[in-house]
Parts: C-alpha cells; structure tokens; sequence
C-alpha cells in the first residue's frame, strides 16, 4: 500500500494499524536545532487521546509517545525523526463478527475491492486510530513553527454537532478549553451535552464541523498554480478520517454572495501594512496568505459504527445482518479538532520552508 506521507519539504509518513503493537510517523525535513521533548508533544496527543469523557470511545489508551531517532540532546538534528505510539488496550474478539461482513459506511469493502486484503481489527489502516501519529507530527512541527514565526498560533475548535449550531455573538477564546466539546460557545457546550447523552444511549451517532484558525500567518505562504496553500490544506482535511467536506474562508457560501459584498476591500492600516474590511476569502488570495487569519473548516460524517441493525453482504455476496460492537465514538468530529489543528500545523511549517527556500523574504514592499 503506496500514498501514506505527505508534504514538501516538510513531510510525514504514517505508519500502523488500530490493533497492532504500534503506529507512528516518520518525519523528514524537520529543521535542526529546533528544540523537542516527548512532552513538548504529549500535550497535544492528550487533546486527542480516547477515553477522556463520556462523548469519545472509551477505549483506554495512554497515547505515550517515544522519540527514537532524530532528536540529541534535547534538539533536533536534521535527520528523520521517528515518532513511536504503543497500542495497548486493543480488544480484537470486538471484531469477530464482521470478519466475513462488510461495515456500511465504513472502508471494509473498498480495501477488500482493491487489495484482496484488510484488517478487520478495528478497521486497521482505516481506523481514525491512525490519526494519533498525525497529532505527534503536528506537534513536532508547532515547535519549529515557534523557531520561524514565534507569534503564529493554530487553535480549532467545533462549530456544530449534528443540526446544532455555535451562536457566534457568544465566541469566546477562552471558552474552547473549559468544554469537552472544544467549543467556544458555552451555551452551545450545554445543549451538546444532553444530545450527546441522548444520540450515545441510543446506540446511534452524529456528525459535526470543525473550523481551524491560523493566526499571525505572514502574507506570501503558497504559490500558484499547483502549489495553493488552500490546496495544501483542503488537502490535509480532507485526509482526515470521515472528513467529507472542506471549506476556506467563505466557503460554499461564496455562491451566494455578489462580487461586492464578498470582495475584502483594502487598506493601509496604522502599521504601514496593508488591512482588510473583511476576511471572506480565509487569509488566501490566489493560493497565497494574506497575513490575515487563516481559516479552514471540515465536516466530519456520522461515526459509521453503531449499536443499530444494518443490512450489508458477506464477502462471498449473501445478504446479511450486521451490528458493530466495540468501543467507538458516538461523534468522532470531537477528537478530530486536535487532529485538524496538527495538520494546519504540518502544512504550514511546509510552506514556511518552502517559501524560505524560494523567496526568502518578501519582494513586492507596499508603502
């Protein structure tokens, strides 16, 4: 199985499956003499880790991560950086039952049609358990990111679960850290959690949409034509497991808007740089940063495996009766916020050092 790294300059190989006895990545390109711990990046592998309220699977996993190579004497050295996840609280006999079916919604028969072979264990490569080594590598590039742009900031945060919307006249930063939810409405925080308790006694599950926000981003990350930092990162996204849809700035609501009203008039501001009336085109203008915020957004479907009775086939075509057991999130987009910050995080440290290597500094001044 081919296509599992991804980045320029800065680029990443994942590696493992949900119930074998590790997973990780690989990651190449990283500058030297960055300074790394493995608690530098636990802090953001315990955003993500399983089992941490009653809204995520409870799988019980420590999500410790080991530095094996690439790092000497508290700082890396320019070489690969092997970053290493054990699994321990894998329950496999959960995934007896659909050794011979398929999981509607779920990547079972596709891997079936195009390998004649897959891990039923928890979904394998599949599994959003995957993400956890997207998550370290994130974190490894938030600390380089700190060496090159110290005032850059990357925060997500939910913005709906199911029909359920944030009132965005509550936005409150501070807010997002205080809820399980990671969501900066708290009103909205409330009103998730009695759903939630509803939709997991249930058996059944929902879907949610994160947006991601990248803060003190310089004006110049990207290039045309193929090489869109919007490209990059709707890219990331959508990488993501059970991402189905992805949106910068506006988004799909673009459509709906005239020229005049979508356009972001501009300024010269009190600095001497350039400002904007508005932010609807997310901080990128032709696949290249504005210096404005940097906002992407990703809609995360319902989790696939649920406590309710669905029709699938076998893998030798006979009708049959399927009910996924296991432990699984009832929905999955709460521990994907982490995970989209850490892919804005490798993404932009790749374009960091892209433009580094091209332009260096900025060559069209304004003023």
């Amino acid at each position: 199985m081919s296509m599992n790294s991804f980045g320029h300059l800065f680029r990443v190989t994942t590696w493992g499956e949900s119930h074998g006895p590790a997973l990780g990545a690989t990651v190449d390109g990283c500058p030297p003499g960055v300074e790394i711990s493995p608690e530098m990046i636990q802090h953001w592998l315990d955003k993500r880790k399983p089992g941490q309220n009653k809204y995520t699977t409870q799988r019980r996993e420590p999500d410790a991560v080991k530095i094996l190579s690439g790092v000497f004497e508290g700082k890396t050295t320019g070489t690969p950086i092997q970053l290493m996840i054990e699994n321990t609280d894998q329950r496999s006999k959960d995934y007896g039952d659909i050794m011979e079916k398929f999981r509607p919604g779920h990547a079972d028969i596709t891997y079936w049609q195009k390998y004649g072979i897959r891990d039923y264990r928890g979904g394998g490569r599949s599994s959003a358990r995957e993400t956890a080594a997207r998550v370290a590598a994130g974190g490894l590039a938030r600390e380089a990111i700190k060496a090159l742009v110290p005032n850059l900031e990357i925060k997500g945060y939910m913005t709906q679960i199911g029909p359920h919307g944030i009132d965005r006249t509550k936005f409150n930063w501070d807010q997002i850290d205080q809820n399980p939810f990671w969501t900066p409405d708290a009103d909205a925080a409330t009103t998730w959690a009695d759903y939630m308790d509803g939709l997991r006694k249930s058996g059944n599950s929902v879907g949610g949409i994160i947006e991601v926000v990248v803060k003190g981003a310089p004006a110049g990350l990207g290039a045309p034509v193929y090489n869109k930092l919007d490209t990059d990162l709707a890219a990331a996204m959508m990488s993501i497991n059970a991402v189905k849809g992805v949106e910068i700035g506006e988004g799909m609501n673009a459509a709906v808007l005239t020229g005049e009203a979508n356009a972001d008039e501009i300024f010269m501001g009190n600095d001497g740089q350039p400002t904007y009336s508005s932010n609807h085109a997310g901080g990128i203008l032709g696949g290249i940063s504005t210096g404005q915020d940097i906002v992407v957004r990703f809609a995360v479907k319902p989790t696939s495996s649920i406590l309710k009775t669905r029709q699938t086939i076998t893998k030798a075509g006979e009708p049959a009766e399927i009910i996924t057991k296991g432990r699984h999130d009832p929905c999955v987009g709460i521990r994907a916020v982490p995970v989209g910050e850490a892919m804005a995080a490798c993404v932009i440290l790749d374009h960091l050092l892209l433009h580094r290597g091209q332009i260096g500094e900025n060559q069209g001044h304004i003023g």
